[in-house]
């Protein structure tokens, strides 16, 4: 009995304190930070370090991947100082990695503890204290709440003894431009430098220091762990493990590599050459036992000579080189190129053969037989198949580089042991041969369908250069119609409507190509609703974001443009060059621009405090202000604002200012806008709805009803609206005369 009360506490309280929560100030990440050694002599390097406690449920984002995906990065704002220069990039030591579906990327993030590391060079002795300010974000998958950070730190002191060195030549990290516009940490006893945002390799290696030894208290965040615990750890990626940061997605990208490797078995460049190779170890050896043990040196051979491609792509790329090409928009372009190039192979325009006398010279050290001889079978066969392979380890690779340094070596395995595997077990068990289907026309199909697939997943690298960059070349829209024009010739090929050039007579349509085209055919019926707004939430790591909508069912339809539509007797909207809102809203983006057109309107304010990294905000447009209802009522009852708590765009000289809750200088339109969530509402978690009287301050206190944060129940929702709006019409209704 008390088991199943304990049971029901577990459940029932997180619903019974889900709202109260919303309207608190959440602190879930504390900080705090030594120096490793605190003594040093001038020229020494010192490891700065920042230990991070989390609270359960919570993650903090790392400082190791694309500043540009959405999340916020954890990034340092270094006081100038001849005392010290900085020494390569900060550390996030102990992450974990995962695909964030929202984002459309890799996110590296701590949970429970976390610790980041900045070397530094110290060049004057003397006591050394370091000030400098970190920006953060901390979130948590419960109900998809982030909390922006801003702190000053202090590191030190730290006894320098020696004489006093010049700084190198180079400039000091700690005097980087800035590469976005955040403000700098206003603590600082000296200038500070607006913050670099730095990608550093990932160290992946467990914390040495334990939860418990990080101590915080209410005016600073400090470290009682002792400083031998902290320098056990290991610092560099040389002397760190390096392991996958998620065993789950490492294993589910191995079973996606071993499938793939199946499908490479049934193309026409591979599959024909399955019982001819087998019956070369079966019958040409001296004994059965003797074909056996060379068809699997063969199958292991084909295996090695995979996992060394995997391996050079780790080598030859590193870190940094894998990191670009998850981030960067010219490896992007390239993938989209070369996919484009194979998916046109693939449906018959042209052939890619590797240079005929490479293959001729491969294929002379196969006929010298012996052990030797085996292996370089396998290196032709890997060589003769490339135009069919070449495609699908291509993906393989593309893949492997946005993820872990270990992924390309796992990626060629799983594909090459699936590869490897018919010719090994067709060896132990020839009579399987029989079972085989002949050769025909139906591995070309395999090979057009593969061409479809192909083409689509080059949509994907444009589409990812083009978001990060902010070139609109490839709208949701746009993207949608290519999937869906290819999907739909693709079921048409398959029900045999149109051959391509390679392609044989199809005397009748098989139970297989017609099982293959519903599927073809079910995917474009899936895809069609995203035109009209369907958010497609099984494709959401592969679609662009919902930020246009060019079609629509409604009747009459006012033309949708990538700016925001704004009322004809309001001013334009600030920031609108680079902001938007979804589903073609009218709106703003400055409260004060908003109060003036709601007063002149005589409209309530609907006040979104939102952030680009914010998930639930994106699922709460796309599934709730999306509704009909919802999206009508923001549209004609309200004047909306979406105050992005994390933009970094800068303000204009003349809007700096202190803010009376921290007494930090704000000096960016998302600090503005969290200092006026934290400051009006007590509140700084994203999404968070207010309804408010244009004339009465932003505050809880006047608003309109009780405000509201993740709902995801459109009813729910439509019920928050009608009860602000309500409340102001009862306000505002004119008085009776007497």
């Amino acid at each position: 009995m008390l088991l199943r009360i304990i049971l029901w506490l577990s459940l029932a309280l997180p619903l019974l304190v889900a709202r109260p929560a919303g309207a608190q100030v959440l602190t879930p990440t504390k900080l705090g930070t030594t120096v490793s050694p605190a003594t040093a002599k001038v020229g020494d390097e010192v490891e700065l370090i920042v230990n991070a406690r989390i609270d359960p449920t919570w993650h903090l984002y790392a400082t190791d991947f694309d500043p540009d995906l959405g999340p916020t990065v954890f990034a340092f704002t270094f006081a100038k100082s001849p005392a010290y220069e900085l020494v390569g990039k900060p550390k996030s030591i102990g992450t974990k990695k995962k695909y964030d579906d929202v984002f459309k990327g890799d996110v590296t993030y701590f949970e429970t503890t976390g610790q980041i590391r900045q070397r530094i060079k110290v060049l004057q002795p003397g006591p050394l204290t370091i000030k400098a300010g970190v920006e953060y974000q901390t979130c948590t998958d419960v109900d998809g709440r982030c909390i922006p950070g801003e702190e000053a730190l202090s590191f030190g002191p730290i006894t320098v003894t020696g004489t006093a060195a010049a700084p190198a030549k180079s400039a000091p990290a700690a005097t980087t431009p800035a590469v976005s516009p955040a403000a700098a940490a206003p603590t600082a006893p000296t200038p500070v430098a607006a913050p670099t945002i730095l990608q550093p390799e990932t160290t992946a290696v467990a914390l040495a220091t334990p939860p418990a030894a990080i101590v915080t208290t209410d005016s600073a965040a400090t470290v009682t762990a002792a400083p031998a615990a902290v320098a056990a750890q290991p610092t560099t990626p040389s002397a760190a493990a390096t392991v996958p940061a998620s065993g789950g997605s490492l294993l589910g990208f191995a079973l996606l590599a071993f499938l793939s490797g199946l499908g490479a078995l049934l193309t026409p460049c591979v599959f024909p050459l399955i019982p001819m190779t087998v019956s070369i170890f079966t019958k040409g050896s001296a004994s059965r036992q003797q074909g056996i043990m060379k068809a699997l040196f063969y199958g292991f051979s084909i295996i090695f000579i995979y996992v060394v491609v995997g391996l050079l792509t780790t080598v030859l790329l590193g870190a940094d080189g894998l990191n670009l090409i998850s981030t960067h928009w010219l490896p992007n372009l390239i993938f989209f190129v070369v996919f484009v190039v194979f998916g046109l192979s693939f449906l018959g325009l042209f052939e890619i053969t590797l240079p005929s006398g490479m293959v001729n010279k491969i294929d002379a050290q196969a006929d010298r037989g012996g052990w030797g001889g085996v292996f370089f079978m396998a290196l032709t066969l890997v060589v003769v198949s490339f135009s069919c392979t070449g495609p699908i380890v291509a993906s393989i690779l593309t893949m492997a580089a946005q993820g872990e340094r270990i992924q390309p070596v796992v990626g060629m395995f799983g594909f090459s042991l699936a590869f490897a595997l018919p010719f090994m077990l067709f060896a132990l068990f020839p009579t399987w041969l029989k079972g085989l289907p002949s050769s025909g026309g139906w591995l070309n199909t395999v090979k057009v369908v593969l061409g479809f697939v192909e083409l689509m997943l080059a949509l994907k690298f444009l589409s990812m250069a083009d978001l990060a960059y902010h070139w609109h070349l490839l709208p949701r829209d746009l993207y949608l119609v290519l999937w869906i024009a290819l999907s739909g010739l693709l079921g048409l090929y398959l029900l045999g409507v149109f051959k391509l050039s390679h392609d044989s007579d199809l005397a009748h349509l098989s139970v297989g190509r017609l099982l293959m085209a519903v599927l073809a055919f079910g995917f474009m019926t899936y895809l069609v609703p995203g035109l009209f707004g369907a958010p497609l939430p099984l494709l959401a790591g592969y679609l662009p974001p919902q930020t246009r909508q060019d079609f629509t069912l409604a009747a009459p339809a006012a033309p949708v443009t990538t700016t925001v539509a704004q009322p004809t007797a309001c001013e334009p909207a600030r920031y609108a060059d680079f902001l938007e809102l979804p589903h073609g809203l009218p709106g703003y983006f400055d409260l004060a621009q908003a109060q003036r057109c709601a007063q002149a309107q005589n409209k309530p304010l609907f006040i979104d405090f939102t952030g680009h990294a914010c998930v639930n905000c994106r699922k709460m447009e796309a599934s709730v202000w999306s509704d009909p209802q919802v999206l009508q009522r923001l549209r004609d009852d309200f004047v909306v604002v979406a105050l992005y708590v994390d933009d970094k765009a800068e303000l204009p000289r003349n809007e700096w200012y202190t803010s009376k809750y921290d007494n930090k200088e704000k000096t960016t339109l998302g600090k503005k806008n969290a200092d006026l969530q934290l400051t009006g509402f007590n509140v700084n978690a994203q999404p968070y709805y207010v309804l408010l009287d244009p004339s009465a301050p932003a505050d809880l206190a006047h608003t309109l009803t009780p405000p509201v944060a993740y709902e995801p129940d459109v009813n729910s929702f439509v019920k928050f609206l009608d009860a602000g709006l309500a409340n102001y019409r009862r306000q505002h209704q004119p008085v009776a005369k007497q």
